[in-house]
């Protein structure tokens, strides 16, 4: 198991971050991380997902597991065999005061090929996840 984390205050409302964090139509014009999004968020359905990865983009089928508003999301995904490598994306937003939440992006990989790809996913996705977090501050804030 390999994980990958990270947090970020964005001084706005929930129910503002959820709105920007679930309007996938509009990811392109900010998320530099997960730059296209379709589908629809309910337990069971599928998001289909293109990512910047570092050598190429990625398209991702990814289910969603769990949704609970101006709460959090998440969705798992696989490629090529789930036994050889899977993940769950969870994001989270967790209130501070009424003006300010902590926004907690969490990404859990398994499999027989994370121990060959743990370097690259440290190198490379998590911080593909802190410029995500930035960018959906910098978006809700404005």
């Amino acid at each position: 198991m390999k994980e990958n984390r990270s947090e970020i205050e964005i001084y706005a409302i929930p129910e503002r971050v959820w709105e920007v964090l679930t309007d996938f139509d509009k990811y392109p014009e900010w998320n530099p991380l997960l730059y296209r999004a379709e589908g629809k968020l309910v337990i069971g359905e599928k998001v289909n997902l293109t990512t910047k990865s570092a050598s190429s983009d990625m398209n991702l089928i990814c289910t969603v597991l769990t949704v609970e508003p101006k709460r959090q999301f998440s969705w798992k995904f696989h490629v090529v065999f789930p036994f050889l490598f899977r993940g769950e994306h969870i994001f989270k937003i967790e209130p501070i005061d009424e003006h300010k939440v902590r926004f907690i992006d969490r990404e859990i990989f398994h499999g027989l090929l994370v121990p060959l790809q743990a370097k690259n996913l440290e190198m490379n996705a998590k911080p593909a996840m802190i410029a995500m977090g930035e960018a959906l501050k910098a978006r809700a804030e404005s």
